[in-house]
């Protein structure tokens, strides 16, 4: 498991270099324009909770046009906020979104900077119970996705509790569709464990509705439960509008079935910048816009060199 202390080391002299890499001018340059290429900011948390409109300015120098907002909000239900907690504290993240600023100034710091936010992370507990004040809050930012990240704490034994959630996933995309939102959920490696003969994976899709439910395709998580993001894209065609982008120093396995928070932090350090590992991610971003994906986001969880990650990653992803 990682040493969360490692961590917060890594990160904090990441930070350094941070303010180094500015002072050079490093991030001045784009290396492309072919795609509207985005950061999903729990890459670079400790940045973003410390100087928001700093970071912002950050990306727009490297070349990035699009960021995907992590919770919890003002607007979250009140067990996730305090759930966070103990998780901030450990990852070194002094504030929740939207760092201090209120909503039209955080429309005006990313008009500012050239990006836009088209998706959110929220969290199923949120959707329960603050549905509406949520989607007001994200649809003023011009969000049209948001995502469950993941479903922790939910009862998933049987392909019978998949199929419940489908039912639940239909109806929060109906809400939201009402505030010109499409709801969203993003694999996390679980949903590949077979469950009375299926795989969830499957259920999730085949039970819901195309019009109102979309999906996010996390590349690394979805080949750590021992699945093929190229396959899916072509057997669900116009499914997934969004892709989490990340590459991994080697081949990787989860030790269990994906489900614990555990089993995703061991995975953190073999997580590599996009084109220098071993993933084809040219075929699965060529396979991704042919199969209807509109938004790639950067994410490298946590990542121990913020900057370099940035940097290195625009410059690959932007040739393809």
């Amino acid at each position: 498991m990682i040493h969360r202390r490692k961590f917060l080391q890594l990160s904090g002299a990441a930070l350094s270099n941070a303010m180094a890499y500015q002072l050079m001018g490093c991030g001045s340059t784009a290396f492309g324009t072919k795609r509207a290429w985005g950061v999903q900011l729990f890459s670079i948390p400790q940045m973003v909770t410390n100087d928001f409109p700093g970071t912002l300015d950050t990306l727009e120098k490297f070349g990035y046009r699009e960021i995907e907002f992590f919770g919890p909000y003002s607007f979250s239900a009140q067990a996730t906020i305090d759930g966070w907690v103990p998780i901030a504290r450990q990852i070194g993240i002094t504030q929740n979104a939207f760092y201090g600023y209120e909503l039209s100034e955080v429309k005006k710091i990313l008009e500012d900077h050239n990006l836009t936010s088209p998706s959110a992370h929220l969290d199923i507990a949120t959707m329960r119970t603050n549905m509406t004040p949520a989607m007001k809050a994200l649809s003023s930012l011009g969000v049209k996705y948001v995502v469950i990240p993941a479903l922790r704490g939910e009862t998933l034994n049987k392909a019978d509790d998949y199929k419940r959630m489908a039912e639940e996933f239909n109806s929060f995309g109906k809400q939201m569709n009402e505030f010109g939102i499409s709801f969203v959920y993003h694999n996390h490696g679980y949903e590949h464990a077979i469950k009375d003969g299926q795989v969830p994976m499957d259920i999730l899709i085949t039970n819901t509705d195309p019009d109102v439910v979309k999906f996010e395709l996390d590349i690394f998580w979805m080949q750590a439960a021992g699945a093929s993001p190229v396959e899916y894209l072509e057997k669900y065609p116009d499914r997934y509008k969004l892709m989490h982008v990340k590459d991994a120093a080697e081949r990787v396995r989860f030790a269990g079935d994906g489900s614990t928070v555990e089993e995703w932090m061991a995975l953190f350090p073999k997580m590599a910048d996009p084109g220098s590992g071993v993933f084809n991610i040219k075929k699965i971003v060529d396979a991704g816009t042919q199969s209807g994906v509109e938004h790639f986001f950067l994410e490298r969880d946590l990542a121990p060199d913020p900057i370099a990650t940035l940097k290195n990653s625009y410059q690959y992803l932007s040739t393809i």
